[in-house]
C-alpha cells in the first residue's frame, strides 16, 4: 500500500515536471531560429526570408574568443529577425557558418580558412533547398571582413535567378566613429565593447590584451587604400589584433549593436515585401 501510494506521488511529480520543462521550453525556445525551432512549427509556415549569419574563426587580439565573428552574427542576425517578424516579416534565422577566408592569417595558430570556391559550393547548397522550398530571398549577416560575397551573388544570381540574395557587413550598418573613440579594425574597442555585451564570459580583463598596434603600408596606394592587396597578418600586428581595445565597454557595445540590429530589422522587413527583383527599384 505504501509502495503504491509512493508511486503515485512520484508519477504526479513527474507528471508537473514535464509540464513546467514544456512550458520553460515554450518560451525560450525561438520559432525565428531553425536551430531552435521544430517541425511542428515549421510544417505550414511559409517563411520570405531567410537569413544566414556568417562568420570566421580566427584569433582576435589576446583577449577575445576564436568564435568572435560567429558569435556577434548569431546575435545580431537573431534580434533583427525577431524584431522584423513583430512586423510580419516571417524571417527564419539558418544555423551560422562559422568559418571564413583566413588566407592572410595562415600562419596564425588555428585560424580557420576556407576559400571563397567553398563558400560559393556552400551557398549553392544552401540556396538549393531555399528553392526547393519556395523561399526567394537570402540575407547574409556578415560578420568578418575576410568575406566578400558580392562577387559570389553575382555569380550565383545566374544560376538561382528567381532568388534575391543581398549581405550586410553588420559593423558598417551605423558609423562606428560615432559610437567610439578609436573603432579599430579587428579586436579594437568595436568588436571588445561587442562582446562585452554579447558574451562577456568569454572576454578576457582588458589588462591582458594587446594594444593592437598596425604596421601599416609603405606604398601610398595600399595605405590610402585605392589600391588592394591582402594583408599577410604575421607583419602587420603583434597579438592579432588591429585597433586598441583598451576604451572599450559593455555600455558602448550595447548602444552600438542596439542600433545597428534596429536597422538591420528594419531592413528585414522591407526585404521581406519585396515580390520579385523589379520591386527593389524606384518606378
Amino acid at each position: 500500500m505504501y509502495a503504491s501510494e509512493c508511486s503515485k506521488i512520484v508519477q504526479k511529480y513527474e507528471f508537473i515536471t514535464y509540464k513546467a520543462n514544456f512550458a520553460l521550453n515554450a518560451i525560450s525556445m525561438k520559432a525565428h531560429i531553425l536551430q531552435e525551432t521544430n517541425w511542428k512549427d515549421t510544417e505550414n509556415k511559409q517563411y520570405k526570408v531567410a537569413i544566414l549569419p556568417w562568420g570566421a574563426t580566427e584569433a582576435h587580439n589576446l583577449h577575445l574568443p576564436y568564435g568572435t565573428d560567429t558569435i556577434l552574427a548569431e546575435r545580431v542576425a537573431a534580434d533583427a529577425a525577431a524584431i522584423a517578424n513583430a512586423n510580419g516579416a516571417d524571417a527564419i534565422v539558418l544555423p551560422s557558418i562559422a568559418y571564413g577566408v583566413n588566407s592572410g592569417q595562415m600562419e596564425v595558430k588555428l585560424c580557420m580558412n576556407i576559400n571563397p570556391s567553398t563558400q560559393t559550393a556552400l551557398l549553392r547548397d544552401i540556396l538549393y533547398v531555399l528553392e526547393n522550398h519556395s523561399i526567394d530571398k537570402l540575407l547574409i549577416i556578415n560578420a568578418h571582413g575576410g568575406n566578400a560575397f558580392q562577387p559570389i551573388i553575382r555569380e550565383l544570381s545566374l544560376e538561382f535567378p528567381d532568388t534575391i540574395m543581398a549581405a550586410i557587413n553588420w559593423w558598417v550598418v551605423c558609423k562606428p566613429e560615432e559610437f567610439f573613440d578609436e573603432p579599430g579594425d579587428h579586436a579594437g574597442e568595436l568588436e571588445t565593447s561587442a562582446m562585452m555585451t554579447v558574451s562577456p564570459e568569454l572576454v578576457l580583463p582588458l589588462n591582458q590584451a594587446g594594444n593592437g598596434n598596425e604596421k601599416h603600408f609603405k606604398i601610398e596606394g595600399f595605405r590610402k587604400k585605392w589600391a588592394w592587396t591582402p594583408r599577410r597578418w604575421v607583419y602587420i600586428t603583434e597579438d592579432t589584433g588591429v585597433g586598441n581595445p583598451k576604451r572599450a565597454s559593455a555600455e558602448k557595445g550595447k548602444v552600438f549593436i542596439d542600433a545597428c540590429t534596429e536597422k538591420i530589422a528594419e531592413f528585414i522587413l522591407d526585404f521581406s515585401k519585396v515580390k520579385e527583383e523589379k520591386d527593389l527599384y524606384e518606378k
